[in-house]
């Protein structure tokens, strides 16, 4: 059953298309992979998906639902998690209090102190550094604040990462995916945009490939070992 339905999405930044007749569903439980060259609309896509960016056309569906045109705080509320790329977080604050700040947005009394427990739980290095500001994290740390945040402003049934890897150094890397696979355990459906294919390949259930902001490509991840011709000229590898 499809948690997210978009259908033929089209969306634009000052007027010019960057994503165009983008259909996709994204099955309940799943890990989805976005991958495709940098800049070629797939962060446009998660934030025409989390109401951040407003479409020209086209259908978003969650559970069921039309949640196309809403307020990003009413699609939030539904469930839908966006963590955008990079450390979008209050340096000046310490770990826990960037976390609190995340649970005051939408959550109800009692919810704030499990989601918090969860948050540690999956990442305990955070509350390792509960009192720390944030400003001394590594970039992996922060990335990990960053995720935990956003795990504690809603009943997450999607999460949707951008670019979580980037820049990270390969022990962090591992420890972010077994994360994201923990959470695929406890029943949250994922969607990555990804430059490193070659891992999220190894965790994901289906991957869709964009160029100049339409779906090229979408299968299995083994699927794309046989597709040099794909591998080649968009992803330059």
């Amino acid at each position: 059953m499809a948690l997210l339905e978009i259908e033929r999405l089209s969306a634009s930044y000052d007027g010019g298309e960057v994503i165009e007749d983008i259909s996709l569903h994204v099955a309940e439980g799943e890990i989805f992979g976005l991958v495709g060259p940098n800049g070629h609309g797939k962060t446009t896509l998660l934030r025409a998906i989390s109401g951040l960016l407003a479409r020209q056309r086209g259908d978003v569906r969650f559970r069921g639902k039309m949640i196309s045109g809403l307020a990003p705080e009413a699609i939030a509320m539904r469930g839908i998690v966006h963590v955008p790329q990079g450390d979008l977080i209050y340096r000046d604050m310490s770990v826990f209090e960037n976390l609190l700040v995340g649970g005051y947005v939408n959550a109800l009394p009692g919810q704030t102190r499990a989601r918090l427990s969860f948050v540690y739980e999956l990442f305990p290095k955070l509350k390792e550094r509960a009192g720390q500001r944030a400003s001394s994290l590594s970039g992996g740390e922060r990335r990990m604040l960053g995720i935990g945040r956003g795990l504690m402003m809603a009943e997450a049934k999607l999460l949707m990462l951008d670019e979580p890897s980037l820049g990270l150094a390969p022990i962090v890397i591992e420890a972010i995916y077994d994360a994201i696979l923990r959470l695929r355990r406890v029943g949250l459906t994922i969607l990555i945009v990804e430059e490193n294919v070659s891992r999220i390949a190894s965790v994901a259930d289906h991957l869709s490939m964009l160029n100049h902001g339409r779906v090229v490509w979408s299968g299995e991840p083994s699927e794309l070992s046989s597709r040099r011709e794909l591998v080649e000229t968009y992803l330059g590898i």
